[in-house]
């Protein structure tokens, strides 16, 4: 890892956490860093028009979403949006603001929802006002955006997340095993 690199592995975020701790906290710390992350909102939206697709619902429709950001070393990373159809998290813990313990992998198994295939696109953009301020970007500076798109055994969406980014600094590492 190049100096101040963060190399973030997409299949850690697609298991529920060894001993129940947080994922992003754990990767950090093994780069020497320290990771942390403050939920802003959580509870039923209109799904936008995107997530609607990719959780199968009308646009507009209620989901269930939670707005984090995330800090390395104190600092804005990353801002992360996270959907689910409602009839999954509708009166749990992942329409609160209160951390998940465990998280919400694990939430989301003892519901009887694991993920067993994720789908991720990937692409470069200029943010908007918000997001520039959010994470404290320069007025020129890009962002990358991931979107992850989780499915279950019988090919159903559970969960959507979109992933805000500035590229510096940023390495996304992907590992694909085959039969």
């Amino acid at each position: 890892m190049g100096e101040g690199e963060v190399i973030s592995v997409s299949t850690h975020y697609l298991t529920p956490a060894e001993g129940g701790g947080d994922v992003w906290s754990a990767e950090a710390a093994s780069a020497g860093r320290r990771g942390a992350q403050k939920i802003v909102s959580a509870g039923e939206v209109a799904a936008p028009e995107r997530v609607a697709d990719l959780l199968a619902v009308e646009q507009g429709e209620p989901v269930v979403g939670r707005r984090r950001i995330m800090y390395l070393d104190g600092e804005p990373c990353e801002l992360t949006d996270t959907y689910y159809p409602v009839e999954i998290a509708r009166g749990t813990g992942l329409a609160g603001t209160a951390k998940i313990r465990g998280g919400a992998l694990r939430l989301l198994a003892e519901l009887g929802h694991v993920g067993v295939r994720a789908r991720e696109d990937v692409a470069a953009r200029l943010p908007s006002e918000s997001e520039r301020a959010e994470l404290a970007l320069n007025a020129d500076e890009p962002v990358l955006e991931l979107t992850r798109l989780t499915l279950d055994a019988h090919d159903r969406p559970i969960q959507v997340d979109v992933m805000v980014m500035p590229p510096r600094d940023q390495k996304l590492r992907y590992e694909i095993r085959i039969g």
